[in-house]
């Protein structure tokens, strides 16, 4: 499955569509298969980041 997208350029390109998997209760699972809340919920995460020194 693929899609056209214009890039900053103003070109098309395409663009294989990828699955993005979670961990979700001990199993993974696709984000796809979530309900529009659940995917709200992963979008607007905040990853966190440690400074090792």
């Amino acid at each position: 499955m693929s899609a056209i997208f214009i890039n900053e350029k103003g070109q098309e390109v395409e663009r294989t569509r990828c699955q993005i998997y979670t961990r979700v209760m001990g199993y993974h699972r696709p984000v796809t298969s979530f309900n529009i809340w659940k995917k709200s919920e992963f979008y607007s995460r905040a990853y966190f980041k440690e400074n090792c020194k």
